[in-house]
């Protein structure tokens, strides 16, 4: 009488090979993941820069200030449960600014991330930082 199924050394390799199937995917499916919440950097940094621009044709020059722009939601100082990132003004000038979002690895939106990494822009909408998550 023949018997149906599987033996045990087909069931261990099928395992093998899935546990080295998901060993290779899930490094890539982690920084797929991140590199999409670097969306929300890239539409907050948009804002920002639009602020700036405003605030440039009112007043002729740029500020380093969220408060002065009218953005006091936007987390500049410390990361903010609301977000993964959190935003700063550098180089500010009469002649531009550049804003930056940098990744909260403890005390922004949840999941956290060892992986630190930015994002900036400039007064002429050039988008900049790390590579891989622009």
């Amino acid at each position: 009488m023949k018997k149906d199924g599987f033996t045990l050394i087909e069931i261990i390799m099928a395992v093998i090979v899935i546990g080295i199937l998901a060993s290779l995917a899930a490094p890539r499916y982690i920084r797929l993941i991140e590199k999409s919440r670097s969306a929300e950097a890239r539409r907050v940094l948009g804002v920002i820069r639009e602020a700036e621009l405003a605030y440039f044709f009112e007043f002729d020059t740029y500020t380093s200030s969220m408060t002065l722009l009218r953005l006091p939601e936007i987390p500049s100082s410390a990361c903010n449960a609301s977000y993964y990132f959190r935003y700063v003004l550098s180089g500010v000038s009469a002649a531009g600014f550049t804003g930056t979002a940098m990744r909260c690895s403890a005390g922004g939106k949840e999941p956290q991330t060892a992986v630190n990494y930015n994002i900036t822009i400039n007064q002429a909408g050039a988008l900049g930082g790390t590579a891989g998550f622009l």
